[in-house]
């Protein structure tokens, strides 16, 4: 079996920004509340505890006074005015484009237009876009009524004249990473799986297990070196190996390192 690392892949720069911006306020201060993971990868989150992060669901659950970061993934108006009444320190990890998504919203609702928000209802992000004034599902709009819409980062959603928010071209760009090495393989006969490193709680990393799947690839997801060792290759001819845009490099290393350090099932 062949091993093939797919670029680009890892750390976006939201990530990269947030993880930053984390760092930057625990060497100022300690605890620092992170309002929700900071972004959906267990190592990032681990290690950011171990400096003095304390994790929370809500803004609550954080003391008055206290410093409180918003994750990468943004968060609604109202949770900054709760915590603004606290006197709790607003320090601000979200990532570039969700922002821009919020103030397209915001926009928006100042010419008295709703805004559509395209994605998964449960996720952090989409419940933030929800909180802005304006913002609706699509299910809610009146007939023939005219709206903007915005779309979560993760989804492999294509861009069109209606779009309020500029896509995340991380995303856009690691889910094409795996069509074209799904084309580049898509004549010889050879059997082709990828494989995909991430939490399983990453939206972004699912997405690239669907895409390959849909082109055609047995695909594979781990979190850790120690989860290869329970997948069986056999019948895989090549692999593609990849990692969702919240995958330290560091981690996508370790994975890597786990094929040359056993024989895989092949």
């Amino acid at each position: 079996m062949t091993v093939e690392v797919i670029e680009p892949h890892g750390f976006c720069g939201g990530v990269e920004r947030a993880i930053k911006i984390a760092k930057t306020a625990l060497s100022d201060v300690s605890p620092v509340y992170c309002l929700h993971e900071i972004v959906h990868n267990e190592t990032v989150v681990r290690e950011l505890a171990a400096d003095g992060m304390r994790f929370v669901d809500a803004v609550d659950e954080v003391p008055d006074g206290a410093v409180m970061l918003i994750s990468a993934h943004g968060t609604s108006p109202a949770v900054r005015s709760a915590a603004e009444a606290r006197s709790i320190r607003i320090i601000d990890a979200t990532c570039p484009f969700v922002a821009a998504a919020h103030a397209a919203i915001r926009a928006n609702a100042a010419k008295g237009m709703r805004t559509v928000v395209v994605g998964d209802p449960e996720h952090v992000e989409v419940l933030g876009y929800l909180g802005e004034t304006g913002a609706c599902r699509e299910e809610d709009l009146k007939p023939g009524e005219s709206a903007g819409r915005v779309v979560q980062t993760t989804l492999p959603v294509q861009p069109s004249a209606a779009d309020d928010s500029s896509p995340c071209t991380a995303t856009r760009d690691r889910q094409q990473a795996v069509r074209d090495f799904m084309l580049a393989h898509a004549e010889g006969g050879v059997s082709v799986g990828v494989l995909v490193i991430g939490s399983a709680s990453s939206a972004n990393t699912g997405r690239l297990a669907e895409i390959a799947e849909r082109s055609g690839a047995k695909a594979f997801r781990v979190s850790s070196p120690e989860d290869v060792s329970g997948i069986d290759f056999a019948g895989i001819s090549v692999l593609g190996v990849t990692s969702g845009a919240s995958t330290p490099e560091s981690l996508f290393l370790q994975v890597l390192h786990s094929f040359t350090s056993r024989s895989p099932k092949s």
